[in-house]
């Protein structure tokens, strides 16, 4: 076990003196070294010698000779003073061509549908010896999931974190309308009219029946009616293609799934506010390599994949912490 009262007696100013001292078995050489004026460094030997009970070295002609405890305890001090230095020396810079482990990325279904598949496709260009693992979560469970190691980090409307967590912005997602334009025959924009008197689909993971568009079509003298929810995303587009209905849900999933089961998507004809959609991750992994550029890519690929599907957002970069570099250049 650790003697803490002897090494209390003991810094590493005096270690080090101690070392230069035994490469040069010369005062003014050492002190020339060290940047010292020869009274500190004699000073300093002057401690090393009444805390270790020895005299250390003896000056012969114009050199000085180490004592037999001097030579002893040299090596291993030569070794604690490399093992400090390694300890403190900059991480290594992260190269992802030749990392092999797991990346693991908590989302909900409708982000996962927009970003999974794009992610994966640029970490394998980037990281081939790379596994990336979609995790599946629900958002009031986040913050303990993360501290549980389920994931690097989190995409969703995350609630306000724990002091420990970093919240950061992506960007803000707007509302939009999707339907089949076999079942429904109108043009987008959508009127107010015809939105409100169509049959509609929510998603709710809980059943829920009741969200903001309600309550903005209850401001403007307006109800709807809701002829079903389904519990995820990935059921909504054969639903949606199976019945006359409109659904309102988040533009970047709207857009993806009109491009896959030709869908028609409009702006809503409400004015309903967009959701602030984040990343959340722990304020230990702000500064490592590694995860540093692991939510570059993601933000990066965000930023493509909204561009790709016609969403007119800007992705904010905050959760990335870095210098503007290459990939392959830990940041």
């Amino acid at each position: 076990m650790m003697n803490d009262a002897a090494l209390r007696k003991i810094d590493l100013n005096l270690l080090l003196a101690f070392s230069v001292l035994m490469q040069e078995r010369n005062v003014s050489r050492a002190a020339e070294r060290l940047l010292l004026g020869q009274p500190g460094l004699s000073a300093a030997l002057r401690r090393l010698r009444e805390t270790l009970d020895d005299e250390l070295f003896v000056r012969v002609g114009r050199g000085l000779q180490p004592t037999a405890r001097a030579l002893s305890i040299a090596p291993a001090i030569e070794d604690a003073l490399s093992g400090i230095e390694r300890a403190i020396r900059p991480p290594a810079a992260f190269d992802p061509s030749s990392w092999q482990g797991e990346f693991r990325v908590g989302m909900c279904d409708n982000l996962e549908s927009d970003f999974f598949g794009p992610l994966a496709a640029r970490l394998r260009g980037l990281a081939p010896n790379a596994r990336l693992t979609g995790v599946a979560f629900d958002k009031r469970e986040a913050g303990r999931l993360l501290d549980e190691g389920a994931y690097d980090f989190s995409i969703s409307v995350h609630d306000e974190p724990a002091s420990w967590h970093i919240r950061a912005p992506l960007f803000n997602q707007a509302s939009a309308c999707i339907y089949d334009p076999r079942h429904i025959r109108l043009d987008a924009p959508l009127g107010l009219e015809d939105f409100a008197k169509a049959d509609h689909i929510t998603v709710s993971l809980e059943g829920n029946t009741l969200t903001n568009v309600d309550l903005a079509l209850a401001r403007v003298g307006y109800h709807r009616q809701v002829v079903a929810t389904v519990p995820r995303y990935s059921a909504l587009p054969m639903a949606l293609r199976a019945m006359p209905a409109i659904a309102t849900i988040p533009e970047s999933i709207a857009r993806c799934m009109a491009q896959l089961h030709n869908l028609t998507v409009s702006q809503p004809p409400l004015d309903l506010p967009a959701d602030p959609v984040t990343m959340l991750y722990r304020r230990v992994d702000q500064a490592d390599s590694r995860a540093v550029w692991f939510r570059r890519l993601f933000v990066e690929v965000v930023a493509d994949a909204l561009h790709a599907s016609g969403c007119r957002v800007g992705v904010s970069n905050a959760a990335c912490c870095y210098e503007q570099a290459p990939l392959a250049v830990a940041v």
